[in-house]
């Protein structure tokens, strides 16, 4: 399985709705694929459709309790797409792991099972806590959903900090997959300037689609849908779309099971 983490230690930036729309495209595509709510607000487990009530079990219980993957994950409307869970359980999660010994690796350990899928989408929380560090830790690569704003740059490069910390002290092969510019308006001149930057300073990391600002894309989740099903023709919908394409292009081939 193929595990991507996304993440941006700036709230608001788009990783929710990157992480679900990305699955559902992958789902579409025949990817057999996973999303791990590893955020405490739980935004991605509603996003999807899941209410709190449905939510016996959770990314809680792997990380602390280190349940399967195949014990905490639930369905979704999509078809192959599977998520597991957060809960409010979760907020406790950080305070609970620090006197635990191998507090930077317990996601790792429950996602080396077969658990049948393709793909691992993780939702990382707004911080570089805990949380995110096992995210980080457990795997493959890195997407960074980066808001076309001045001060995101400067999130974005503590962010590339983190990922070389983490490649020296716990996961060596962690690459980054890309970074895919977010509410993204050409009616903004600023916008235009952070996009430049960034392409010039990252070159071929950054993604050539863009999400645009879409209010669509912000309706979506209240449905309890991915954009991509609430409205596949808008433009948000549209720029996922092509953004999974490009993304594909940069997983490794898949593992087809015999």
């Amino acid at each position: 399985m193929i595990t991507v983490a996304v993440a941006n230690q700036k709230g608001g930036v788009g990783k929710t709705t990157t992480a679900i729309n990305i699955a559902t495209a992958l789902a579409a595509t025949g990817w057999k694929s996973l999303l791990i709510d590893l955020d405490p607000q739980g935004n991605c487990s509603t996003g999807i459709g899941i209410s709190s009530g449905e939510r016996e079990r959770s990314s809680y219980d792997l990380l602390i309790d280190q349940a399967s993957v195949a014990d905490c994950l639930m369905p979704t409307r999509i078809p192959g797409l599977d998520i597991v869970p957060a809960t409010v359980d979760l907020s406790g999660a950080e305070v609970e792991l620090v006197s635990v010994e191998d507090r930077t690796h317990r996601l790792r350990k429950v996602l080396t099972a077969d658990t049948g899928h393709d793909i691992c989408l993780i939702d990382c929380p707004p911080s570089l806590g805990l949380l995110t560090l096992n995210a980080l830790t457990a795997a493959d690569s890195i997407l960074v959903p980066l808001q076309c704003e001045f001060f995101a740059l400067e999130g974005l490069s503590q962010l590339l900090q983190t990922v070389e910390r983490v490649q020296e002290r716990f996961n060596p092969d962690l690459g980054i997959l890309g970074i895919v510019l977010t509410m993204y308006d050409r009616r903004n001149r600023l916008t235009d300037q952070v996009a430049d930057d960034v392409r010039s300073c990252l070159r071929d990391l950054v993604f050539e689609s863009v999400i645009p600002r879409n209010v669509r894309l912000s309706e979506a989740p209240s449905h309890g849908l991915p954009a991509l099903i609430y409205d596949h023709a808008c433009p948000g919908s549209q720029a996922y779309m092509k953004l999974a394409r490009e993304l594909i292009g940069r997983l490794p081939e898949r593992r087809i099971a015999a």
